[in-house]
């Protein structure tokens, strides 16, 4: 496989940093992107094997900042290849519909569909007009579990997730016969700074009690599914969306 170029959203932590490193073990050069973390983008620059890997600042609710990070990333990497869709907000706090005020349940759906569903709209429609000048590419969502078995608590994470499958699938039979594939991994509870105050404690029990392995992910093992789904031998994926969470929710 030739060296690709990678546009990972969300890179300088968690699940997008381990997909970053993912990548450029396998030789590609990758553009690690961050909202507000300056320090952790250069950390994890500085962490990956290989060389031409840049790293690019946007708030991807911001339509602008998003045209001007896909393209700057395209610039810097000299093409672009693979975009994948980490960047998301779990939401700042609970907004179970029963308990909060009408004003905290609209900004928190303003906020969170903002970010996890039209932001990710807004990168991917800027990434795809480099891949059709280029004859093709791969984009790969990374969803949730929660996409498929409700968020009670945090339901407008839940729904933006759907969505985000929602649109993936809608690209994914636009997109074809421009040679750009389309997939989505949908991760249950992973071991990142993200889920770690649910994982503390009992409720930690409970979480990893729920997979009949008795634990959550690793980072790396999201990673290794985004990988695969954005090589060549994974076009007929294109429209799927592979459950990762170790059966803790089987669905039909």
């Amino acid at each position: 496989m030739t060296n690709r170029k990678i546009l990972v959203t969300g890179s300088s932590r968690g699940i997008g940093r381990a997909i970053a490193q993912a990548f450029a073990g396998a030789g590609d050069s990758v553009a690690i992107h961050h909202r507000d973390s300056p320090d952790l983008a250069a950390a994890v620059l500085a962490e990956l094997p290989g060389d031409g890997h840049v790293i690019v600042q946007a708030d991807i609710a911001d339509p602008a900042a998003v045209r001007t990070m896909v393209d700057e990333a395209a610039g810097r990497l000299h093409g672009l290849d693979v975009l994948v869709n980490n960047a998301a907000s779990y939401g700042r706090s609970a907004h179970l519909v029963t308990d909060v005020s009408y004003a905290t349940w609209q900004q928190v759906w303003q906020d969170t569909i903002a970010l996890n569903l039209i932001g990710a709209a807004n990168v991917t429609w800027c990434a795809v007009q480099h891949m059709i000048a280029a004859g093709g590419g791969r984009i790969v969502n990374v969803s949730s579990r929660g996409a498929f078995r409700g968020e009670p608590g945090q339901p407008a994470y839940g729904a933006s997730k759907a969505g985000l499958n929602a649109l993936g699938q809608s690209l994914a039979v636009a997109l074809a016969p421009h040679n750009i594939t389309v997939a989505a991994v949908a991760p249950g509870f992973v071991q990142t700074d993200m889920a770690a105050a649910h994982l503390q404690g009992a409720a930690g029990d409970a979480i990893r009690a729920q997979s009949p392995f008795g634990r959550v992910a690793q980072p790396e093992e999201i990673a290794a599914a985004v990988v695969f789904l954005a090589s060549p031998e994974a076009e007929w994926a294109s429209g799927a969306i592979l459950d990762l969470n170790g059966a803790s929710y089987l669905r039909t």
